[in-house]
């Protein structure tokens, strides 16, 4: 789900941004800012760039569905899923530095007109993501600069989303469940 969330993003922002400015080339690249070996991958090159920060376990469940009903009438089982809040750096890696502005503003504006990706909106949306969230997060200068450093790569004009609850499911039965066909009470059956 982690991929298929990144990618559809990622998707999604360049086709705003090819409308907003008439363009037949890809300006967004879903790629991390630096190879191990501390090169910066030349798909990089004046794009606006789309990277994994963190993925991080939401705690938070309002709901556990484990269970799914069959056409028999039984329920199958399955293990409870997980939720993931996923943090993507949303940054400017281009060589005319006021280009690379304008790309990360219509970046921005994308996500400030969108804060919810939805199956209503985009039915494309990739199976099992019913929707994705999007919410700005806020990091002060040392967290930005430990950032930047941990990655081994130069500061560029960035920001960074949050990408709210992306559920990971294993679609492996554990087990199955009879439903319930009658209801038994001390003086009759209903």
């Amino acid at each position: 789900m982690i991929s298929q969330a990144l990618q559809f993003t990622r998707d999604t922002i360049d086709q705003y941004l090819r409308n907003q400015f008439s363009l037949d080339e890809r300006k967004v690249e879903l790629n991390r800012l630096v190879d191990g070996d501390g090169t910066i991958p030349g798909t990089n090159q004046n794009k606006l760039l789309l990277t994994l920060i963190n993925i991080d376990r939401e705690t938070a469940q309002p709901y556990n569905i484990r269970n799914t009903r069959l056409p028999d009438g039984r329920y199958a089982d399955f293990a409870l899923g997980l939720r993931f809040n996923i943090y993507i750096l949303l940054s400017a890696n281009f060589d005319n530095y006021i280009e690379g502005l304008k790309f990360l503003n219509e970046g921005i504006t994308f996500f400030q007109m969108n804060t919810v990706l939805n199956r209503q909106v985009y039915p494309e949306i990739p199976k099992g993501l019913n929707k994705l969230e999007f919410e700005n997060e806020k990091i002060n200068y040392q967290q930005l600069h430990g950032l930047w450093a941990s990655m081994g790569a130069k500061y560029q004009p960035s920001v960074i989303y949050k990408m709210k609850m992306i559920t990971i499911q294993g679609s492996e039965i554990a087990g199955f469940t009879p439903g319930v066909t009658s209801i038994t009470n001390e003086n009759s059956v209903i």
